[in-house]
């Protein structure tokens, strides 16, 4: 078998809590990342970097950072792995400026960029305080388009937690990128080879200006993409993503961590009028 030129590690919507306890009363969030990252380093894989594509903290609590960064970073030294950190909804900007990337608090958006092995990874910062779905000012898509002036050897990996693509569960297709095709405008004729996303709970695919969007699933818990009529329904299905890198082409494999206990199981008429009434409709 032929080894990739290299291998991204992608872990999404850990969910970490502040202190020991359940998720949803079901899940140990500190338990499947500590779990996920075991099996990385237990397999030999040779990882250039670690993606943490948002949702890391359950609530945005200073604590809970600091207890993810005790998990990630001393793998990452083992692994001889970069990380990006990238924002997600749950995730409040202080704490995650000031636990994870050493930096004074701020409510300015955690866009980073950072190169692998040649290749550019770029994480842009898709949260919008006081809000669940997604959103790019227009700020920060030009300051996207100055770093994708210069083309990178290996091309360039896009991280952003809102996936920029419908979904087949409602609530997430109400909470997704929204103006994805101003992101399509900036991304044309580029050297991006992938965006990457979290976000949806559940793993998935598609294309955003012919660009492929990998939809990475949670390590939390997992959203049923066919339900039961009627039904929103999750469960305690974790997982992450392999992303490998094999000369002019990227394929990402959903990893699973575990079968267990179901999270909810709700009325889905429900819960679509609380998220509408959340985030109204477009």
């Amino acid at each position: 078998m032929t080894a990739p030129d290299l291998t991204l590690i992608q872990l999404s919507d850990t969910h970490l809590r502040p202190a020991d306890g359940l998720m949803h009363g079901v899940v140990d969030t500190t338990a499947n990342l500590t779990t996920a990252v075991a099996m990385v380093e237990n397999s030999g894989t040779d990882v250039a970097a670690l993606l943490l594509t948002g949702d890391l903290a359950d609530n945005g609590a200073a604590a809970a950072y600091r207890r993810l960064r005790g998990v990630v970073e001393p793998a990452a030294r083992r692994l001889g792995a970069e990380i990006s950190y990238a924002m997600g909804n749950h995730d409040e900007r202080g704490a995650f400026r000031a636990e994870l990337l050493d930096e004074q608090p701020s409510t300015a958006d955690c866009d980073s960029v950072c190169t692998v092995d040649g290749l550019r990874i770029v994480a842009l910062d898709s949260s919008e305080p006081g809000r669940h779905e997604g959103h790019l000012s227009a700020a920060q898509l030009d300051w996207l388009a100055g770093v994708l002036d210069t083309p990178a050897p290996r091309g360039t990996v896009l991280v952003s937690h809102h996936p920029p693509l419908p979904s087949p569960v409602p609530t997430v297709h109400l909470l997704r990128l929204r103006g994805a095709d101003r992101l399509a405008e900036v991304l044309k004729d580029t050297d991006v080879r992938l965006i990457v996303s979290g976000h949806a709970h559940h793993a998935g695919c598609g294309a955003l200006a012919g660009i492929p969007v990998w939809v990475g699933p949670a390590l939390a818990y997992g959203v049923a993409a066919v339900p039961p009529r009627g039904r929103l329904r999750a469960a305690a299905d974790a997982g992450f993503s392999r992303i490998d890198v094999f000369g002019d082409q990227i394929v990402a494999t959903a990893v699973p961590l575990s079968t267990a206990d179901q999270v909810y199981d709700v009325d889905a008429a429900e819960r679509l009028r609380m998220v509408h009434e959340v985030v109204g409709v477009w």
